[in-house]
Formats: structure tokens, C-alpha cells, sequence
């Protein structure tokens, strides 16, 4: 595709090597994080040991396979160099058409110990702002954050500002003031996730201090497939990928009729990896039940629904022909193109191609949002 703009990723990840712990987590938790082991001879893959469990290295998020190509676990050298050094990522990046990449993925660790695990955002924040110093006008990076504590999580955003990253990654839901009780697995879920059924909501107006810091600051807020996780393995994998993406519409429910964007109206908010399809049907339906409840609700915003999502709401896409043709309706002002680099959905290194698909008959001045300015409007691009 020539449209003779640089295009932007709304969304790619990276995934740091597991040696990477000693070097940014506090002294005191030397020698905690994961470690690598190589596999014995026979075997088909590595493994990773933290905390007394011994698990097949990982590679779905890590090794840019398509389709056949594809394989859940594996050895190291499976794992593409993109993902932890940057002058590979820029390789990579180069490869693919990519001017300028925004990066997630990485943290926390899956431990029981709350303290470890706070920790663990910090230190993968602190070096993924590295990683992108590297080349901070392509390398963009998104901090990772709980929130179990409004105070703390409030504090780690002036500091993900302050290292140059542009935005912080929230759970679709708030987590447990008590911490988390559970490792592995379920404590990683948490990052994204948190509680939906918790007895706090993002339009609890203890969570405005969060919101206020984050547009002083001029950050972007997102959450990533975090309303409903989707796991290789699971006998319901693929059913979960689909509602990984239609789950999202429950959070910007919570945060529209809650009034939070009312209260914050210069707030940037964005669910990513979620397609964009499904935002035309879940603007206009919120703005029937708006139309036709909030009498009895005593609900009385300024705005209709779907204006929240134009103006508001930033959503970002692999592989979306339905959000593309949907762009001109309520909820499609902010659609972002991204790659999903290197995970098993990715366009990578196709994507020249990949676009030329789905914007077939879509004219360049229509195209230019939704692979640039929006990403580069939503992320406080210069």
C-alpha cells in the first residue's frame, strides 16, 4: 500500500527476557523473578521456574506465528529479538512498513506476594522506559498499572510521565484493595482484568484523583482484553476470543453513564486489541436505553452516549473490514490500526498487504486516521 504516510501501531507488544528481573526489581527481591532453564535433549521446549513451578517456556506472545506456523511453548531461540532489544524492534518495525510502534505486554509477575507483585509493575515499567529511549520517536511505551490503591496507582502515573512513556495500561475492572491471593496464572489475569464484581466501579468518585492526574499529565488510558481472558489450553479458547473483544463494552458502559467522562471531559480513553466493529451497535443501543431509561433513573448527562465515544473513546484494530465501513457511524470517530506484533493474531510481516485488503475502495484522506492521526492524536504524538 502507498498512501504516502508513515503508519502508526496502536498496539504491539513487548516481552522482556526473564533475566531482566534482578536487573529492576528492588534489592531485596535479587534472585525472585523467573528463571530460563534449556530443555534436555528430546525435549521440544525450554523451561521457565519461578516460585517452586516448573512451566514449558511460553511462546504465544512472543514468536509473530500465523496459522500453522504456530506453537504455544518452545525453545529460547523461538523467541524473536524484537520483543526485549530495541535495535532488533526497529528491524522488525523497518520490515513491516512501521514508522512508529506503541508498546505493551511485559508485567507483572504471577506471585502471590503483593509486595513482589506491586513491584514487579514498577520494574517492567522502568525498563520498558528504556527500551524506549532507545529511540523514543518510534518507540512508544504504554506503563502497566494496578489498582488496588487509588493514592498508589495516582503516584506511579507521575512517574510513568516523568520516564517519557505515554499512557498506563489499567484492569478493565478495579482489583482488590486486599491484594491479590492467588500466584501464577490467576495473579497475571488480575493485571487485566481486576474485579468485575468487586464492590468498586471506575465511576466511584474514588477514582477521580486518578483520572484528574492522568489528563494533567496528558496520558492516555487504556485497558486491554481485559473484560474476558482468552488462554491456549482452555476447551473454551476461542469462544473467550471472541468475547475478549465484546466484553470491552462494559467498562466504557461504567465510565459513560457513570459520568466520568462529564466530570473529565478532556479524558482519553482506549480499549485496545478490541476491534472496533462492535462500537457502532453499542453507541447507538446506548443511546435507546439512555432515551428511554434515565427518566426513572434520574440520569441526566450532557452529552448522548454515542457523543462520549466520538469524542472520548479511542478503540484499536488487527483485522476489522466491518469497523472500517462502520467508521462513519456513532462510536467510529477513533478507530486505530495496530499490528498485535508478535502475538498469534498478528499482520506482521504482512501488513502492507493485510491493509491493502481491508481498505480496498477507502481513499487515502479516509485511511490516514485510522493508521496515523488517531493513534498519534490518542497517544499525545508530536
Amino acid at each position: 500500500m502507498d498512501i504516502g504516510v508513515e503508519l502508526v501501531d496502536a498496539d504491539s507488544h513487548v516481552n522482556p527476557a526473564p533475566t531482566f528481573w534482578d536487573d529492576y526489581l528492588p534489592a531485596k527481591f535479587t534472585g525472585r523473578g523467573p528463571r530460563w532453564e534449556p530443555g534436555e535433549p528430546g525435549e521440544a521446549h525450554d523451561w521457565l521456574v519461578f516460585e517452586g513451578v516448573r512451566k514449558p517456556l511460553n511462546l504465544m506472545s512472543a514468536v509473530s506465528g500465523q496459522g500453522r506456523q504456530f506453537l504455544p511453548v518452545g525453545r529460547r531461540e523461538g523467541l524473536r529479538a524484537g520483543n526485549w532489544e530495541p535495535a532488533a524492534r526497529l528491524a522488525d518495525m523497518d520490515r513491516d512498513g512501521v514508522r512508529t510502534a506503541v508498546m505493551y505486554g511485559g508485567g507483572p509477575l504471577g506471585t502471590a506476594d503483593n509486595e513482589l507483585y506491586l513491584a514487579s509493575f514498577e520494574a517492567y515499567n522502568r525498563w520498558l522506559a528504556d527500551f524506549c529511549a532507545y529511540e523514543r520517536s518510534r518507540l512508544v511505551g504504554i506503563a502497566y498499572l494496578p489498582m488496588q490503591d487509588v493514592a498508589q496507582t495516582t503516584a506511579m502515573v507521575r512517574d510513568a510521565a516523568q520516564r517519557g512513556l505515554r499512557g498506563v495500561n489499567i484492569p478493565a475492572f478495579p482489583q482488590s484493595p486486599e491484594g491479590v491471593r492467588q500466584g501464577g496464572f490467576g495473579a497475571q489475569v488480575l493485571a487485566l482484568t481486576g474485579d468485575p464484581n468487586g464492590p468498586r466501579q471506575y465511576d466511584d468518585p474514588q477514582f477521580d484523583p486518578f483520572w484528574k492526574v492522568c489528563v494533567e499529565h496528558d496520558m492516555a488510558v487504556t485497558i486491554h482484553l481485559g473484560a474476558r481472558i482468552a488462554r491456549p489450553g482452555q476447551s473454551m479458547f476461542l469462544p473467550n476470543m471472541v468475547m475478549s473483544k465484546l466484553c470491552m463494552a462494559e467498562p466504557l458502559a461504567i465510565l459513560i453513564f457513570g459520568g466520568v467522562f462529564d466530570r473529565f471531559p478532556e479524558l482519553r480513553f482506549g480499549t485496545i486489541e478490541s476491534g472496533a466493529g462492535w462500537l457502532a451497535f453499542v453507541g447507538e443501543y446506548m443511546d435507546n436505553i439512555y432515551d428511554n431509561q434515565r427518566h426513572w433513573l434520574k440520569l441526566n448527562l450532557r452529552m448522548r452516549p454515542s457523543e462520549y465515544l466520538n469524542r472520548n473513546v479511542y478503540a484499536s484494530f488487527i483485522r476489522d473490514p466491518e469497523g472500517i465501513r462502520n467508521r462513519h457511524l456513532p462510536g467510529g470517530t477513533n478507530f486505530m490500526w495496530s499490528t498485535d506484533y508478535p502475538h498469534s493474531e498478528t499482520t506482521w510481516p504482512d501488513s502492507r498487504a493485510e491493509l491493502d485488503k481491508q481498505f480496498a475502495g477507502v481513499s487515502e484522506k479516509e485511511i490516514r486516521p485510522l493508521v496515523r492521526d488517531n493513534a498519534r492524536r490518542f497517544y499525545g504524538l508530536r
